[in-house]
């Protein structure tokens, strides 16, 4: 790099302006308004960045759900109750900053022309003081070799790191080069109790601990889960018809009186558009993805929402839109690329002693209300309205199936999968695998519940001692539900979303 006769790290005037209005604090000035809502992640980032044994934290997450407001959020309380320095402080968002063609190892780069312009001596010597620089990169993925500068950054430099990244592809490629260097949390859209706070100014602990999953192979947690529902049914049934009404993008909520049509044409525009216009098409192999293809590929997604489609059932309808003679191997392609933008979760068959089980993904969309904007077709999930329009039932049970996925998908270090039928054995729509352990699950939402019928899958799963189940979940619309097998815990879609 071209350096002054101070010997200080030079950047593009463009560049070094972005990142001087960017970072307004080092002047003493105020960055933007922020949301006063919290979400669940922030105290944990900020423990973790803290206290943390790994020197680098990623959260990642779809486009829209908070992280860069989580950001900012931890950068004010650092310097308003942690007596940071503003100086101490760094934080670029990579989307938005200007070009870095010609830029050798851009975030090496500009950390070190923080290290010399701002922090003005070297980050090892503010961390022997006792006085570290923290560093913040949004949307890092957007960077070619992110993952070996970050290396060395952590490496060489005692710094405490956070980065972003909606891109799911681009993080995870990075992992190996990072091992034991990174944690991760993964941030996805507002849960139940979220939306109670944000919207409605209520608050809900959350029923799981938050030092793992052993909870999880106790039918006695899963018992109290649904007594907790009930306990807080006003609380929950508040939340949970918000939820059925727009989902739970942070935006929808936080503009509760904004008209729906204006909210799915910002969800459409922000969310889905962004990621398949600009991130789903970056690099070089990206420009030559079909943005067509992918945009009927999630059109499909959203349609076949909480079912496992064939092979041919996506080859045949997209050949239909598209009049297009388009196989399978990029259909799946595209599939993928949607799961690492976090849009959907491809729940797989469970494998079964060492081999794949026979079976198609089970597709599962981050938000109910990305189906309802895109699709411009909003299916209710309370029961009140499905009582009006009975004519939805199947759908919103098809919905409600995405909606277990996808949550009990994000749950850190789970195992999940789903149990095609096989010869005699029936279905189960997921299988949670813990340690040595499966706890099968079963999504019956719909208005009566036959105890014998709608537990046939739970119950020939049970009754395979090959398969180490000690119960099953039967997840329903209703809490009223009773089930006489004893190993059978019925326990509401609503109850359900308190778990976290």
């Amino acid at each position: 790099m071209t350096r002054d006769i101070f010997d200080k790290e030079r950047l593009p005037p463009s560049l070094d302006e972005y990142l001087r209005q960017t970072n307004p604090w080092w002047v003493g000035k105020p960055g933007r308004v922020l949301p006063p809502y919290k979400r669940w992640a922030f105290h944990l980032v900020l423990r973790k960045l803290k206290k943390g044994p790994a020197p680098a934290l990623v959260l990642r997450g779809p486009r829209q759900v908070g992280k860069t407001t989580l950001q900012e959020q931890i950068i004010e309380r650092l310097i308003r109750n942690e007596a940071v320095a503003p100086n101490r402080i760094l934080r670029v968002q990579f989307d938005e900053i200007p070009s870095l063609k010609g830029l050798f190892e851009p975030l090496l780069s500009i950390a070190r022309w923080f290290e010399s312009r701002i922090l003005s001596q070297t980050f090892n010597e503010a961390a022997h003081e006792g006085k570290p620089a923290y560093l913040f990169f949004d949307e890092v993925q957007n960077l070619t070799d992110w993952a070996p500068q970050l290396k060395a950054l952590v490496d060489h430099h005692t710094v405490k790191v956070v980065v972003t990244g909606s891109s799911a592809l681009r993080i995870e490629s990075g992992r190996d080069s990072l091992a034991g260097r990174i944690a991760q949390i993964d941030l996805g859209t507002l849960l139940l109790r979220e939306i109670l706070g944000l919207r409605f100014g209520e608050e809900l602990p959350p029923h799981l601990p938050d030092n793992g999953l052993e909870a999880l192979l106790h039918q006695e947690f899963w018992n109290s889960l649904q007594e907790h529902g009930q306990a807080k049914r006003t609380l929950r049934d508040q939340a949970f018809r918000a939820f059925s009404e727009r989902g739970g993008y942070p935006m929808t909520h936080a503009q509760a009186d904004m008209p729906w049509p204006e909210v799915a044409d910002q969800l459409n525009e922000t969310v889905i558009k962004r990621a398949i216009q600009h991130d789903l098409r970056m690099g070089e192999r990206g420009k030559k993805r079909d943005e067509n293809l992918l945009e009927e590929v999630f059109r499909l997604s959203c349609r076949y929402a909480g079912q496992a489609p064939s092979q041919a059932t996506f080859v045949q309808e997209i050949k239909q839109a598209l009049h297009a003679n388009i196989g399978w191997t990029r259909i799946l392609s595209y599939l993928r690329f949607l799961n690492g933008a976090l849009l959907i979760k491809l729940i797989p068959p469970l494998e079964l002693r060492l081999k794949r089980g026979k079976g198609n993904n089970k597709i599962c969309l981050c938000d109910h209300g990305l189906r309802a904007s895109w699709l411009q077709e909003a299916i209710p999930l309370d029961a009140e309205s499905l009582v009006k329009s009975p004519h939805l039932a199947d759908l919103a049970g098809h919905i409600a199936e995405s909606i277990a996925g996808y949550f009990l998908g994000d749950l850190p270090h789970l195992d999940l999968s789903h149990f095609p039928e096989r010869g005699v054995e029936p279905e189960v729509d997921f299988i949670l695998t813990i340690g040595e352990k499966r706890i099968p699950l079963e999504v019956k939402y719909r208005q009566h519940i036959d105890p014998h019928r709608d537990t046939l899958g739970l119950r020939a799963f049970l009754e395979k001692t090959v398969y180490n189940a000690p119960f099953g979940v039967l997840v329903t619309m209703h809490d009223n539900v009773k089930i006489p097998d004893p190993r059978i815990v019925p326990l509401s879609l609503p109850s359900l979303l308190l778990l976290r």
